[in-house]
């Protein structure tokens, strides 16, 4: 028969391994991130970058579940190093835009090399990666839609 307090055993939890999984990418991206200058929030701010060129701020923190508290210094890094500007909208003062710039186009090139690397620290098969990743993409989107 269980016992009531199994449901508080950390080998019961769905959140401990996720957050050791975390933990564990994130460090493993620090050398490669390294070379590029990159903090790991920097580097996903930036991926979100590369491909829409230009977003809202209060977007790019939903699309990164990053609130503002977190995002701003991101952002000023970023601009300090020349990959970002950042400017009001002229249309609504009230939102702040972030644009790629070409130093941070460029940077793109140099990126581009570590999912490959990365993929090299993952034990996993193609078709459990892709299941692995479908599993919390479905579990990031019932959090959206809450």
């Amino acid at each position: 028969m269980s016992d009531k307090y199994d449901v508080l055993k950390i080998d019961n939890q769905l959140c401990f391994p996720l957050y050791a999984c975390s933990k564990e990418i994130v460090r493993r991206y620090k050398p490669f991130l390294e070379e590029i200058d990159l903090t790991y929030t920097q580097y996903i701010t930036m991926m979100v970058l590369w491909e829409k060129k230009e977003i809202n701020v209060k977007e790019l923190g939903k699309q990164l579940f990053l609130d503002s508290g977190t995002l701003t210094p991101v952002l000023k890094r970023l601009e300090q190093k020349n990959l970002i500007s950042r400017q009001r909208d002229s249309r609504d003062e009230r939102n702040l835009i972030v644009r790629l710039t070409a130093e941070g186009e460029q940077l793109k090139e140099k990126a581009v090399k570590i999912p490959g690397k990365m993929a090299g620290c993952v034990s996993l098969s193609e078709q459990d990666a892709d299941e692995f990743y479908q599993l919390l993409h479905k579990v990031l989107q019932s959090f959206r839609d809450k």
